[in-house]
């Protein structure tokens, strides 16, 4: 029995590293700010951050596939800079991603500084502490396990994204093709035994993320959502 090509599961791989690294960094301050911030509006930007865990992936990926088009400000902006189109390209993939799983990175990582409090921070104050050096020697230390579980439940829904990175990036070997496509194609065509195996794949996977999450949560309660 010959190996289907893995060319699409290491897509998928390098796409989950980089939308959670990009993520982790452009989430912290909203979740910040959400955890500390006493505005009328949070109820708002909370909902607009949770909006992609109940919205269609379709219709996520049609205003996504809009806003990235050359004719858009946006799309059109980036041809002149570089030449190509942010639509059927990696790099819209990875804009695509950011959209798609922010909610996976923002929640456990808000739910872990709102278990901070302002304690320490206050503390840390007294101690002529700036706010830079309370958030990177007490707050990130202490919400270290939070970013683990943003990490880890980020890079896995990225890698399970099927919707919205066929919207944005369509179906291009070797550029956009990744493993969700890869197995619907697979499907498509009746070739069930390469759809077997990356399913099982995906689905081991899964399994053993979800896992790891439920295994430190236990251990090391951290509030997620």
């Amino acid at each position: 029995m010959a190996f289907p090509d893995i060319g699409p599961l290491w897509l998928s791989l390098a796409l989950a590293a980089v939308t959670m690294s990009i993520l982790l960094i452009v989430a912290t301050p909203l979740a910040w700010w959400l955890a500390f911030t006493r505005t009328r509006a949070k109820p708002v930007i909370e909902t607009l951050t949770a909006l992609p865990l109940v919205l269609p992936p379709t219709v996520l990926g049609f205003y996504l596939l809009i806003l990235l088009s050359p004719a858009s400000p946006l799309g059109a902006f980036w041809v002149r800079v570089t030449g190509s189109s942010l639509t059927f390209s990696f790099t819209g993939l990875v804009i695509a991603s950011m959209f798609y799983s922010l909610p996976f990175t923002v929640q456990p990582l808000q739910s872990a500084f709102e278990s901070i409090g302002r304690a320490p921070l206050e503390a840390a104050a007294s101690l002529r502490a700036s706010p830079w050096d309370a958030f990177f020697t007490i707050a990130s230390p202490m919400a270290l396990r939070g970013y683990l579980t943003a990490a880890v439940l980020t890079f896995a829904h990225t890698i399970g994204e099927f919707g919205v990175v066929l919207m944005v990036g369509g179906n291009i070997p070797g550029r956009t093709r990744v493993i969700s496509i890869a197995i619907y194609e697979h499907v498509e065509t009746i070739n069930y035994t390469d759809a077997h195996i990356l399913s099982a794949i995906l689905l081991l996977f899964s399994f053993l993320v979800l896992l790891f999450v439920f295994v430190m949560n236990r251990r090391y309660p951290v509030r997620i959502g």
